[in-house]
């Protein structure tokens, strides 16, 4: 994406109050991108290229989630890719492109208690 297209996009999707910003191209990588910042630390780092428009989510620079490619989103407009970005549900499971019906998912473990911790670091 060129920084200026990039740009105009950004200061859109932060007038529609998301709070976005440039992404600098990586190295050996080509264009820039779009930055959005979730509410919960994760950051979306949008690209669009050859394979239309599509997202990583980090959390502290690792890998925790994307956003395939959006089908025909290689022949989006400005303000289509702009909307695909605003309305993105960012907690999709990870390579889950449609929900499963009838299945919910399984919480994790509560993690031991303070009590239970400190029982097990004096074990004989």
């Amino acid at each position: 994406m060129e920084e200026n297209r990039a740009r105009r996009m950004v200061q859109t999707l932060r007038d529609r109050n998301v709070f976005a910003h440039v992404r600098l191209p990586r190295a050996g990588g080509s264009g820039y991108g779009i930055r959005v910042v979730l509410p919960d630390g994760r950051e979306a780092e949008w690209e669009a290229g050859a394979a239309g428009l599509q997202a990583q989510v980090m959390r502290n620079g690792v890998l925790v989630g994307f956003v395939e490619s959006i089908p025909g989103s290689d022949l989006f407009t400005e303000q289509q890719m702009i909307d695909a970005i605003a309305v993105t549900d960012y907690d999709r499971p990870i390579g889950r492109s449609e929900p499963t019906p009838n299945r919910r998912p399984v919480p994790p473990p509560p993690p031991p208690s303070l009590a239970d911790r400190l029982r097990s670091g004096f074990r004989p």
